[in-house]
């Protein structure tokens, strides 16, 4: 009829099973996926900061940290490619290299390498940069009339600082190790045009508690080598021997440090007499491996925190003599993140102020101290390496030193 109403629609009721329906039916693709960890990982952080207290203004002064410190990585890792490919075309091209291999196993991991390394340098002078900024424009100044001390200025940006450390770290200690084999194995090939070691001799080294193996020759080629001894002692005193005239190690094998003795000869040593044996062959476990018997350069760079720890433990039960300079790259991976909140409190309490001088003054201090920090741990690093100073005490005495400098500074700002 001419004016009926027509009956309204019933609206669907979404039930929890229609919703486990939808998810069973739906395909989840991993951008959904990325998606869900982004927006978890969002909630959560917003969560923290929460916790913390944290107020618009905190986050305009992370937000500013953050994007300085970024967009000043990005700028010179930028400036430090071109130059880079500017110096090495003729050398790449030359051997042959694709720029597949130019791209992916050089740049690639030549990026985040840099970006670590200069971490603490860029902290720093991205602190100076907006700080000074703030300070010139008075807005610190706006920020202590409303009652925020001085202290509770600093918790954006050691959040900030917490944020860099914990993306140093986890750079420098997995990913970056991982990338400098790629970018290493490809400057050795391309660039420095450096043969890799195979061949070893002379070898002695402690495999087990008072047992010192010694290879005259070995090959890394084939995995062989000759004139091996194997000696045990206890109390000071040769309880057993074994010599063999070539010795293999056993790619195949199901499990690690399997050898194959040629030609060998025993002797045990009792107190009345010496039992004496030989043999054409013997398959025996050894506590070492080829790798063993090689220091290539830069090897330590290319091998991460628990690596880098199982390497030192295992060549120090050894008597390897050398290891300064790993045990060194091992407190680096450590030092490195932390010289973030001390440089990043150095930095605020140098520049929230305002100078006469403007943000050169404060610029020109900053850069002065983190060269000289540089400076300082390159120094300490080869008297460790070179001189036999305490590894673990010349990485962390820059710190040490530089702690004291940022809390002679925190103690002299206005609170």
């Amino acid at each position: 009829m001419k004016g009926a109403t027509s009956p309204k629609k019933k609206k669907k009721k979404i039930t929890g099973k229609k919703v486990l329906k939808w998810i069973a039916l739906t395909p989840v693709s991993p951008l959904l996926l990325l998606w869900w960890l982004l927006r978890m990982l969002w909630k959560g952080w917003c969560g923290f900061v929460h916790l913390l207290g944290f107020k618009r203004l905190d986050g305009y002064i992370l937000k500013k940290f953050l994007t300085t410190y970024f967009f000043l990585i990005l700028i010179i890792i930028i400036i430090a490619i071109i130059f880079d490919f500017n110096e090495k075309i003729d050398k790449i091209t030359g051997t042959g290299a694709t720029w597949g291999e130019i791209i992916f196993d050089y740049y690639a991991n030549f990026i985040p390498y840099f970006a670590v390394m200069f971490s603490p340098l860029f902290t720093f002078i991205a602190v100076i940069f907006f700080t000074t900024n703030l300070a010139s424009h008075s807005e610190i100044i706006a920020m202590k009339s409303t009652g925020m001390s001085f202290r509770r200025l600093l918790v954006p940006y050691m959040l900030g600082a917490g944020i860099i450390a914990g993306l140093t770290f986890g750079l420098g200690g997995w990913v970056v190790p991982h990338g400098n084999v790629a970018k290493n194995a490809f400057e050795n090939k391309h660039v420095k045009k450096r043969q890799m070691v195979d061949v070893a001799e002379n070898v002695q080294m402690q495999v087990d508690t008072g047992v010192i193996a010694y290879i005259s020759f070995f090959d890394n080629r084939t995995k062989a080598g000759s004139g091996f001894i194997l000696t045990k002692f206890e109390e000071k005193k040769i309880v057993s021997n074994l010599e063999a005239e070539t010795i293999q190690y056993d790619t195949l094998a199901d499990h690690k440090y399997s050898w194959t003795l040629r030609n060998y000869k025993t002797r045990t040593v009792r107190s009345t007499r010496d039992i004496l044996g030989h043999g054409e062959r013997k398959d025996t476990t050894l506590l070492m491996e080829p790798k063993d018997f090689f220091y290539a350069y830069g090897q330590q760079e290319t091998m991460t925190i628990d690596e880098l720890n199982y390497f030192i433990d295992r060549q120090r039960l050894r008597g390897s003599a050398g290891l300064a300079t790993f045990e060194v790259e091992f407190h680096k991976r450590f030092a490195a993140p932390f010289a973030a909140f001390i440089l990043t409190l150095i930095g605020v309490s140098l520049s929230s102020q305002k100078r006469k001088g403007g943000m050169g003054t404060s610029i020109g201090i900053g850069l002065a101290l983190t060269f000289a920090y540089i400076l300082f741990q390159t120094v300490s690093s080869s008297f460790a390496i070179n001189e036999g100073w305490n590894p673990a005490l010349a990485v962390w005495t820059p710190n040490i030193l530089y702690f004291f400098i940022a809390a002679w500074y925190y103690w002299r700002t206005p609170k």
